[in-house]
């Protein structure tokens, strides 16, 4: 059966994004660099890892993680990854703004979601078409997604570092028990964690 999966790297102080994020610094200053660099700096030492992010059938995320804009879409804003995003599946973006779905080159569709977060699993996992749906962020999605008991596996990739502000994970999902799932794995840039989420 196909679950329900998040990968989010974060700091050791639980946070995936740091302060001040922009167009200049999508996941805000100081972040970038510091919570992926294992991706980029190590990406045979991760191959796995790196496999196991991009093998969902459909992927969810903010509208925060697609674009810098809060209000009325700029409809020349394709989001940060130019004209073939790493996704290769269909990719559903929760907002408040209606918009059409946006096809880019290697299979990636973005769809604009306005209803919710159940209407966009349900779209998801209707696209994903029986594999996995991946949960991508950022940290205010992924938390209502875990506060609402519907993420199967979490998968956290922790860098040793310490942001002290940002966005942070875990505000407000409630008492959750997390349940640790095969060995714990990495290098001297990240450790990975997996955990399946008990309901």
């Amino acid at each position: 059966m196909s679950k329900v999966t998040c990968d989010i790297a974060t700091s050791v102080d639980g946070f995936v994004a740091g302060p001040n994020q922009s167009l200049e610094n999508p996941i805000g200053e100081g972040a970038e660099e510091r919570l992926h660099r294992w991706m980029f700096d190590e990406p045979e030492a991760h191959a796995a890892i790196i496999e196991d992010i991009t093998a969902a059938g459909a992927f969810i995320m903010g509208r925060n993680m697609f674009g810098p804009g809060r209000d009325a879409w700029d409809l020349d804003w394709n989001g940060w990854w130019g004209d073939e995003p790493p996704y290769h599946a269909p990719v559903f973006v929760l907002t408040h703004h209606p918009r059409e779905p946006l096809p880019m080159k290697g299979g990636t569709t973005f769809t604009f979601v306005t209803e919710g977060i159940e209407a966009a699993l349900a779209q998801a996992r209707e696209a994903a078409g029986g594999r996995d749906v991946a949960i991508a962020g950022g940290a205010q999605t992924v938390n209502q997604y875990l506060a609402a008991g519907l993420i199967d596996e979490l998968r956290l990739h922790v860098a040793p570092v310490i942001l002290g502000r940002g966005e942070r994970l875990f505000d407000g999902v409630g008492d959750t028990t997390l349940e640790p799932v095969g060995d714990v794995s990495g290098t001297g840039l990240v450790t990975h964690l997996r955990y399946r989420v008990i309901r």
